[in-house]
């Protein structure tokens, strides 16, 4: 049992993820693991107060959380003040979003955390400062922290949806229409691999989704479905691997469909997210696969709109926490 906490970000520091942290701390005994916040303590004390909400905050070192958790919300400080305005996203706060993750990544690779929950960012104002990353996978991956975490892409995201005790995993592509079948045939390996390692699916059945209305019927509406996922199939059932396709993605997410797999490859973001979010958007999670460590997040945005006036739930972000101290554990 790995008894470490689990670090948690920020996220933009202008969006609701610093009032999540504060509520996660309230909601504690439901998360059943102890964590500590990368962030500005000054400003989540003001945030507290401004919101009437009860969370004492203290200063920490990573490896004096625990001792801290059962009374205050441990913080772990950032070199990047943020000195933002709930609701006001600027790209100078971006060195304090990354530098959060960043040093996430340093604390699980250390052994000072066990698992990394994400709060939400804004990748608009991470490009406005310059940054490269796609997505947060990318940034976890590419660390400057010693040792490289891993080659996670935001291809390698599963949102697991959590309907009658059971996870629901849609692993979502994002990019360029497919013109191999090389991308689609890696992603289905990481994601067979983390479904035996993290969530002890010996064998998983994955379903991949088409790319084209109906599959593309035979041709009749495309031909991607069987000049490159067609291919992709029959290589990874070739290795052994259960998988079934190409579906049409638009008889693939009611119940009945659901029962046949156990993960769902869809081509693009919005196809696979569109259900995953339908299903569950209060407590949905997002988990990366293809990293050495568990990372989750809350599986929706900043909200810039109701950013610090208490309106925030906490829900995706307590099922966040709670999937990656199981998954950890």
């Amino acid at each position: 049992m790995n008894n470490a906490p689990i670090a948690m970000t920020m996220g933009d520091p202008a969006g609701i993820g610093p009032e999540l942290l504060l509520r996660a701390w309230l909601a504690r005994e439901a998360i059943g693991a102890p964590f500590f916040a990368l962030a500005d303590p000054d400003a989540l004390a003001e945030l507290a107060r401004a919101l009437g909400l009860a969370v004492p905050i203290a200063v920490v070192d990573p490896r004096e959380a625990l001792d801290a958790f059962e009374n205050a919300l441990p913080v772990a400080p950032l070199v990047n003040a943020a000195g933002a305005r709930a609701g006001q996203p600027r790209s100078d706060f971006a060195a304090a979003t990354v530098e959060s993750i960043e040093r996430a990544v340093g604390c699980v690779r250390s052994g000072a955390a066990r698992a990394i929950v994400t709060n939400p960012i804004s990748k608009k104002t991470l490009y406005e400062a310059g940054f490269a990353y796609p997505g947060i996978p990318n940034i976890s991956a590419n660390s400057r922290n010693p040792g490289r975490a891993g080659a996670a892409r935001d291809d390698d995201m599963v949102a697991a949806a959590r309907r009658r005790s059971r996870d629901d995993p849609y692993s979502s592509r994002r990019g360029p229409r497919p013109t191999d079948a090389r991308p689609r045939v890696s992603t289905a390996r990481i994601v067979v691999r983390d479904m035996r390692r993290r969530f002890g699916i010996a064998r998983p059945r994955l379903a991949l989704a088409g790319l084209n209305p109906h599959a593309g019927e035979g041709g009749a509406l495309g031909r991607e479905e069987i000049e490159t996922i067609a291919p992709a199939i029959a290589e990874l059932t070739a290795e052994g691997l259960d998988v079934a396709g190409p579906l049409p993605a638009d008889t693939m997410f009611h119940p009945a469909a659901r029962a046949r797999y156990d993960v769902a490859l869809t081509m693009y973001h919005d196809q696979g997210l569109i259900p995953a979010k339908t299903l569950a958007f209060d407590d949905g999670v997002n988990v990366t696969l293809g990293l050495p460590f568990v990372r989750t997040s809350p599986d929706h945005g900043t909200a810039f709109d109701i950013a610090g006036k208490g309106l925030a739930n906490p829900s995706s972000l307590i099922a966040a926490a709670r999937l990656a101290a199981r998954l950890s554990g």
